[in-house]
């Protein structure tokens, strides 16, 4: 190929819209990401291995869970049936109301309930500390919960934003928190004392809202009408809310199986795991939240004007995906433990323990293909309202889950749990694309 064929290529390659957005919200997300682990560091600079970072983690779990699971599912079904909502050119403005009002019922009403059974599940699931231990908790837990409501808010703007075609400013606002808890501890840590923490995540959740507020604002996004609840595509929002819940819960659910089996090996088989999931988890984690970001609000686009097309480029996508991840994967592969003694040997960190956490890593690299278009297939089926099939394919990567730990930890240890988690994923991929082509062959 000539240099000018080449240059010719590359010069489409990035002009296209989609690569564009893809990339603007990697670099964004990796800054953002890179503020976050620098706001662990001075945390840890802070705090090390302290009584108060403990109990905030632990204030923190249920309202990471709520935005996580639930936030995140009312996310990805709001996106395409916004989208039919605003090429049916019908009242937009109700949408969004209707949807704003269901956010907020939903952010007071796990409020109450964590409210109500905070002791029973304090006594139940961390049983065995002080009463002081336990009103630390709930007393950061009082400032962390109405961040529920905020990053509720949050989602449903930076929903409008992508659909809209902005990526960049809803890829950044997360950055609010993470330089609120910095500032808190640089500046205010002695006035705040056991909630700076706490109180710097609720700050920076409000900020956030508060930024993609103005960014909605001034691109003329918002238009609040009386809500409907009997529109079309709201009921079609609520019948898929509920299977898209039980596909996140269900899929977060593998992770506790895994630390249930290493559990069983030797002490450090957690701490290894850990170590050998964290590079792929950060790699992963950039190209997964920058692509999905990006081609759900697209594939929703594209699926209402015209389906079958569609298809095709889905298939278009997971060509190119397959290749640039397989790549990616080798390379990693080969340069596994030179990463890992680079990052993590010092100190208490010895070689041999690079030579094991290097091995747990190139286990859980093996995913990297089929995790990349698995994640690009659950957002296509999103697009189309198709999340009662993901139910399935979730309980059968949890059985799979089980079932492989089980068999390969006995011949393998450690990196069997490893090694399941990527054959999971392999498997699962395969599973949703047979599933697709399905779909494809059923619209020909």
């Amino acid at each position: 190929m000539s240099k000018s064929r080449f240059k010719d290529l590359k010069n489409k390659f990035l002009k296209n819209p989609i690569v564009a957005n893809v990339i603007t919200v990697g670099i964004t997300v990796l800054i953002v990401r890179g503020i976050g682990f620098f706001k662990e560091i001075v945390i840890a600079d802070n705090f090390g291995l302290s009584e108060l970072l403990d109990t905030f983690l632990i204030a923190i779990l249920v309202p990471s869970f709520i935005s996580g699971v639930f936030l995140g599912s009312f996310k990805s079904v709001f996106i395409p049936n916004y989208v039919s909502e605003l090429k049916t050119g019908k009242n937009h403005g109700a949408f969004q109301s209707t949807s704003f009002i269901i956010t907020i019922f939903v952010a007071l009403l796990f409020f109450l309930i964590a409210y109500l059974f905070t002791d029973v599940y304090l006594e139940s699931f961390f049983a065995g500390h002080t009463q002081q231990y336990y009103e630390l908790i709930k007393v950061q837990f009082y400032y962390v919960a109405p961040s529920i409501l905020f990053w509720g808010f949050s989602s449903l703007i930076s929903g409008m934003l992508t659909i809209d075609d902005e990526f960049t400013y809803s890829s950044i606002a997360t950055i609010f928190t993470p330089i609120s808890i910095i500032i808190c501890l640089f500046f205010f840590k002695e006035e705040l004392g056991n909630i700076v923490l706490a109180l710097g995540t609720l700050i920076g959740s409000f900020l956030s809202f508060l930024f993609l507020l103005f960014v909605a604002l001034k691109r003329h996004i918002l238009h609040l009408n009386k809500p409907d609840f009997a529109s079309v595509n709201i009921k079609v929002l609520i019948r898929q809310l509920p299977a898209k819940l039980s596909s996140s819960l269900l899929t977060g659910i593998n992770p506790l199986v895994d630390q249930f089996f290493s559990a069983q090996l030797i002490v450090g088989s957690i701490a290894a795991l850990n170590y050998g999931i964290k590079i792929p988890a950060f790699a992963i984690g950039i190209f997964g939240i920058a692509l999905g970001n990006v081609l759900l609000p697209y594939f929703s686009k594209s699926a209402i004007d015209n389906k079958k097309e569609t298809f095709k480029k889905l298939k278009r996508i997971l060509k190119f995906l397959i290749l640039g991840s397989a790549l990616v994967m080798v390379v990693l592969l080969l340069l596994s433990f030179p990463i890992i003694s680079l990052v993590f040997e010092r100190n208490a960190f010895t070689a041999s323990d690079s030579e094991v956490v290097s091995r747990i890593q190139q286990m859980y690299l093996l995913q990297i293909p089929s995790y990349v278009t698995g994640l690009i297939m659950v957002k296509f089926l999103t697009s189309i309202n198709k999340n009662y099939f993901m139910v399935l394919t979730s309980v059968i990567s949890l059985v799979m889950n089980f079932t492989l730990n089980y068999i390969l930890i006995d011949t393998m240890g450690v990196y069997g749990l490893a090694l399941s988690t990527s054959l999971v994923s392999i498997i699962n991929s395969i599973i949703l694309y047979l599933y697709i082509s399905h779909l494809n062959k059923l619209h020909v």
